[in-house]
């Protein structure tokens, strides 16, 4: 029986290991909240590696930006601790069906299937 996790992966981690492997200058320790060390990422030094091509101010881009989008970034980067669990009663023929109705919070059940349906999704209705 494969053995699953029950936390979605931390996205905000997963991106400071990225930059890492190309900018390892760039990390720096830190301490959340509850006094944990953190990796975090030095944006002063950052931007002075992208010195030449990084956009500030005023300058024209094409963007979209909302009251909040912030906060909906950070909510969609936190990992979560749920599972999908099917209910056989209500399914008909679940065993040999090539299809999932899943019922709950969109963001949660886009991060669960992120992870153990990737690459095997066809189709999403929300």
């Amino acid at each position: 029986m494969e053995k699953r996790t029950l936390h979605t992966p931390d996205l905000t981690a997963r991106s400071i290991e990225r930059i890492a492997e190309l900018f390892p200058q760039v990390i720096t320790e830190s301490r959340d909240p509850e006094g944990n060390v953190t990796l975090a990422v030095d944006f002063d030094l950052l931007r002075q590696e992208l010195s030449d091509h990084v956009v500030e101010g005023p300058q024209e881009r094409y963007r979209l930006d909302w009251p909040g989008k912030r906060a909906a970034a950070f909510t969609a980067n936190a990992p979560i601790a749920k599972t999908l669990r099917p209910v056989r009663e209500e399914s008909v023929d679940f065993d040999n069906t090539k299809n999932l109705f899943i019922e709950g919070d969109n963001l949660d059940a886009l991060k669960l299937l992120q992870e153990s349906y990737l690459g095997k999704v066809k189709l999403i209705y929300i």
